[in-house]
């Protein structure tokens, strides 16, 4: 099992991260995701294979690392003048990105990593974090919000379901239904509020 390092903003392990992260990226896009070793990654990123090894575990762990940086949002959500409008927006771009073909993939790789490292959980923590920052500013608005996790399970989970096993059936009307169902729901006493 690998021991993840913590990584400081701008120090030795988090220029390790970047390069090696950028190694599998630009290798990927030229040889193929198949071709993608420890040592050539390790060569490409100017480390040794045991870096990467005392780091990741192996090549599964690394491609699940990579794939949650890849899934982590570039910015706040949109602002669209309601929480209806940002919820759908939300939810509809979400879908579109997770369905595409690099969507499956980083899902895939971020789900084969190692349970205890989090990577899923960090996944979930994105999605999270992007629904609260709606939720906040919809609140600022004086607008009612359910919680995150009513968001998450009315929403987030059947758009993932569907992604993963129905991708035919995912559609925009689909997203903006999970969304009025959401909206509709009241906070259940042993939930807490966002």
């Amino acid at each position: 099992m690998s021991a993840r390092a913590t990584t400081r903003p701008g120090g030795r392990s988090a220029r390790v991260q970047q390069s090696v992260h950028q190694a599998v990226r630009d290798l990927e896009a030229e040889v193929g995701r198949d071709a993608l070793t420890v040592p050539l990654i390790a060569a490409r990123a100017g480390v040794t294979p045991s870096t990467i090894y005392r780091r990741w575990g192996d090549l599964r762990e690394l491609l699940s690392d990579v794939a949650v940086e890849r899934l982590r949002p570039d910015g706040a959500p949109a602002d669209h003048g309601s929480l209806r409008a940002d919820l759908e927006a939300w939810a509809a771009q979400f879908a579109e990105e997770m369905s595409s073909t690099a969507g499956h993939t980083y899902i895939r790789d971020a789900l084969l990593g190692d349970p205890e490292q989090g990577n899923a959980v960090r996944c979930s923590d994105y999605a999270a974090e992007q629904l609260k920052a709606i939720g906040v500013r919809a609140a600022g608005r004086g607008e009612a919000v359910p919680g995150v996790e009513i968001l998450l399970d009315v929403v987030v989970a059947p758009l993932m379901y569907r992604i993963l096993f129905r991708p035919s059936d995912l559609s925009e009307a689909y997203s903006d239904h999970l969304v009025a169902t959401a909206l509709a729901q009241r906070p259940t006493p042993s939930e807490p509020k966002s």
